[in-house]
């Protein structure tokens, strides 16, 4: 059963239950007071009747009907009461509405408490059938009883009277049970438009699918309402909270969780912002917001996902890594394949001594290459880098040197690998890069200096390119700035600056007297963890002419 159909439903017979329960307790108590207020009238007109002088005086006379009758009958057509009987101790009638029955005992046996001198209200069987009477003694100056008036009306006449107003009522609760009809009918359709037509079960499976998708987002997602209270955070936005994973902050403010946020800006303004970077605790994130927007009422929140730079910036290492192990592949090939084509040709020409002694050139250099660094250094992903670095160079014709003093081989297990990659790897492009931008140097050389020595891992890598010049050296480390033409530019050595303040240490360039750039990058083996590098504003690099 759809949602609609079942809210109309319950509605209505909620509805149609509480009109029923109304209309019959409100009967009920109508017809209470009816019967209370008409004998209690009967009540009072016995007394007023029974306190007549006449009356009274009436039953000292040899023919008590005589008198008695006419009063009886003018009252009664007074009050439009069904009879007014007055009677003797015993019973007889001296009034009757029939005056046949005048004379004979009064039927009902409810004239004990009367006789007693009780007035009362009660209901019994007459003469004219059933009906409610009011009773009351007739006193004579004495105070002693000396007759009984009994007024009633017929309860099939208050039953007419009851009747009237229960059509009234029915009529009242069939109006309201429609309106309540049409009013089911529209907030059925009002939900059923707020939900976007969707069924309870569809709601309950979207909403599980949002919590799991929100879990797996490797993205910090905080939403809020239009006051600023948080209503959703996911488990990443908690880790870079730094709260524990079962820690509550939806219901408090969003300046309570964090105090520099722009997000209830967002929320003022209803202007999205993209990209804007901030501190949040120790870590610092890239921040989207964007104002939540409902066709009829406006702004009603803002949501905003984060993520950590690091996060970005080894995202942004993964995939150079693939370029550059692309690249080295690509460069060993081609270089392979002209050797390749050499060989051939010589054997061709039945050069034999030739081949041999260039298949043993290069596969010396080779073997003496890769076993240098085997042995001077051990890790496996810094030689794999400079080996693919070596063959790309090559293919690029120019000489990349690996200094014979150079020994990485005492790593702390500590130290991020990822990171000493990122930074040997983008500084080793860079030198690359800088030698091509001068045109066709003497010497095209690229060398790189590695040391493990003291407590420092020391990184020097040295070119013979264009240099950098005075006016642009305090901008070499910023994102986006190169002096180099094209897109995609100034991330090589902003990578590399953000990788060494990651590992607590530093970085330094200066001009090589041969010519081009000297960087040199410091890491400390066993860095101070209380001390954290300012990414954001780390000032100008250290500069000497």
């Amino acid at each position: 059963m759809k949602l609609q159909t079942k809210l109309i439903l319950v509605i209505c017979s909620l509805l149609f239950l509480v009109i029923v329960s109304l209309g019959s307790i409100f009967y009920y108590i109508m017809t209470s007071a009816l019967e209370d207020q008409i004998g209690t009238r009967a009540l009072k007109v016995a007394e007023t009747v029974a306190s007549m002088p006449d009356i009274r005086h009436a039953f000292q006379t040899a023919d008590p009907p005589r008198i008695i009758q006419p009063i009886a009958e003018s009252v009664r057509e007074k009050i439009d009461a069904e009879y007014i009987v007055v009677g003797n101790r015993e019973g007889i009638r001296y009034s009757h509405p029939l005056p046949e029955r005048i004379g004979h005992e009064m039927v009902g046996g409810d004239n004990g408490p009367v006789l007693e001198g009780h007035s009362i209200i009660s209901k019994a069987v007459g003469s004219l059938g059933p009906s409610l009477r009011g009773k009351a003694p007739v006193l004579d100056d004495r105070g002693a009883v000396i007759g009984i008036v009994s007024v009633g009306f017929l309860t099939k006449d208050i039953a007419t009277i009851t009747t009237a107003y229960q059509s009234r009522i029915e009529l009242i609760s069939l109006i309201v049970l429609v309106v309540g009809l049409i009013g089911s009918v529209l907030i059925a359709r009002n939900v059923r438009s707020s939900i976007h037509g969707l069924e309870p079960k569809e709601i309950g499976e979207l909403y599980t699918e949002k919590q799991a998708i929100l879990q797996t987002i490797r993205e910090g997602i905080i939403a809020i309402n239009r006051d600023g209270i948080i209503t959703m955070a996911n488990r990443y936005a908690l880790q870079l909270l730094e709260l524990p994973a079962t820690a509550k902050i939806t219901g408090r403010h969003i300046e309570d969780v964090i105090p520099n946020t722009r997000l209830y800006e967002v929320v003022r303004t209803g202007e999205a912002e993209f990209d804007h970077e901030m501190l949040i605790g120790d870590h610092d994130v890239i921040v989207n917001r964007v104002p939540i927007v409902s066709k009829k009422h406006g702004v009603t929140g803002a949501v905003s996902s984060f993520r950590s730079k690091s996060d970005l910036y080894r995202l942004a290492e993964e995939l150079s890594q693939v370029k550059r192990f692309a690249e080295a592949l690509r460069a060993q090939t081609h270089e392979f394949s002209n050797k390749l084509y050499v060989i051939s040709g010589l054997i061709q020409l039945e050069s034999y001594q030739e081949a041999v002694d260039l298949i043993s050139k290069e596969s010396d250099l080779h073997q003496n290459w890769v076993q240098f660094i085997m042995q001077e250094i051990p890790d496996p992903m810094i030689g794999g880098l400079l080996i693919g670095k070596f063959n790309h160079a090559q293919e690029l014709k120019l000489k990349f040197e690996l200094d014979h003093e150079s020994s990485f081989a005492d790593i702390p297990p500590a130290i991020d690998r990822n990171l000493l990659v990122t930074i040997i790897g983008n500084l080793v492009d860079n030198a690359m890069e800088a030698v091509l931008a001068g045109g066709e140097p003497a010497s095209p050389q690229v060398k790189l200096f590695l040391t493990d020595l003291g407590d420092d891992l020391i990184i020097e890598c040295e070119d013979r390119g264009v240099g950098i010049s005075d006016d642009v050296g305090g901008f070499v480390f910023t994102k986006g700035f190169s002096t180099k033409a094209g897109e995609h530019r100034g991330i090589g050595l902003a990578l590399v600056q953000h990788a060494v303040h990651k590992l607590n240490g530093y970085i330094t360039y200066h001009r090589n007297p041969a010519g081009g750039t000297i960087f040199t990058v410091a890491i400390p083996k066993h860095p101070n963890p209380s001390v954290r590098s300012h990414i954001d504003d780390p000032g100008p690099p250290t500069t000497s002419h």
